[in-house]
């Protein structure tokens, strides 16, 4: 609620950053920096959540959904994050 979004490229003040999408070169779900960018990557969702099907290389926006979307359709819906409803709207969105 509270949060500053930082439109940025520069490698100082991502470092300053809680959350990085998009930029930066890096993807670290354990330091929330959501890039995909570099030639090394290759995730998908099969690959970060093996009970998903789809093996689609996953964009930075890929990436936060892939962590996150559960929990965030939970809170919209009043629904426990496990689910079957957030779990049938997880998989369609």
């Amino acid at each position: 609620q509270d949060a500053e979004i930082v439109r940025t490229r520069d490698p100082q003040l991502l470092t300053g950053c809680d959350v990085v999408v998009d930029v930066g070169g890096e993807y670290d779900p354990g330091r929330h920096r959501y890039d995909h960018h570099q030639r090394s990557f290759t995730e998908s969702m099969r690959s970060l959540r093996p009970d998903k099907p789809w093996s689609t290389k996953l964009s930075s926006a890929g990436l936060v959904y892939c962590h996150f979307g559960s929990q965030i359709l939970a809170g919209l819906l009043g629904q426990p994050e496990d689910g079957p409803v957030v779990t049938a709207l997880y998989d369609k969105v």
